[in-house]
């Protein structure tokens, strides 16, 4: 504490990330329910006006939509599954990484300035959703047995060490899978705004509420360690993204190969 420096700051914290509802009387139409919302239709837009004229010289936007598109598809969806498997869950793939990545840097936005991922609940869903996908084709191409064998079973193991190997292949591959997908993409969307907030509305504090042109000018530090942490936000937004796809293909791409 500061000697004649008021101790009323308070630093946001998980309250923060309760936000009201948009409309009276309507409790589910939060914020995170709109952004989501406008994510889905900009991903409409951006992909129906990139392909509506598609031409051999590509305009702007038919360019943009292409190259995140083939990103997608060669650079993820491709490498994680193998050229002979891998075009069937491209639409997926392309839908989950735009989604997540316009709700995440929805967080950078001015006026919007929330990640819809700080909230717990949508990790979960995104997650649950590639667990369900990936478990479902493995079943599929394998049997339930043979899928059930072919994660918990590794080729190469001796048989007296299957006891031991059986239980933590199953907790690795089937249970915990979509916790560490979930958590992982929730933690760094929370972690990242919170501590944003806390330079944003420090400084704000140490500026306005202080009366000390000493610690004003600390402040306006505080403001400018602000923008850098804005940046680095924006880069973890891109890279989580990244991550979640990319695992969720690996994840399929290890539930219809022919060994484990």
């Amino acid at each position: 504490m500061i000697a004649g420096v008021p101790t009323e700051f308070t630093p946001p914290g998980p309250e923060s990330f309760d936000l009201p509802p948009i409309i009276d009387g309507v409790s589910w139409f939060t914020k995170p329910v709109l952004v989501s919302a406008l994510s889905v239709v900009v991903i409409i837009w951006f992909f129906w006006g990139a392909s509506r004229k598609s031409a051999i010289v590509p305009s702007k936007l038919q360019f943009a939509g292409e190259l995140g598109y083939n990103f997608v598809r060669n650079s993820i969806a491709r490498d994680a599954i193998g050229s002979a498997e891998h075009m069937k869950y491209v639409p997926y793939l392309c839908g989950l990484f735009f989604f997540i990545l316009l709700n995440n840097v929805a967080a950078t936005i001015p006026l919007i300035q929330f990640p819809t991922f700080s909230h717990i609940g949508w990790a979960y869903v995104a997650a649950i959703m590639s667990w369900v996908i990936y478990n479902t084709v493995g079943i599929r191409k394998h049997g339930a047995w043979g899928y059930f064998k072919h994660q918990t079973m590794p080729a190469g193991v001796p048989v007296w060490l299957m006891p031991l190997m059986i239980p933590i292949e199953f907790i690795s591959n089937i249970v915990v899978r979509p916790i560490s997908l979930s958590l992982r993409l929730f933690a760094n969307m929370f972690a990242g705004h919170i501590l944003l907030g806390v330079f944003v509305l420090g400084g704000e504090y140490l500026v306005f509420e202080t009366g000390n042109i000493a610690l004003a000018g600390v402040g306006i530090v505080t403001w400018l360690m602000g923008l850098a942490i804005a940046g680095l936000e924006l880069f973890v937004q891109v890279i989580q993204t990244y991550i979640f796809v990319v695992l969720t293909a690996q994840y399929i791409g290890s539930a219809i190969s022919e060994e484990h």
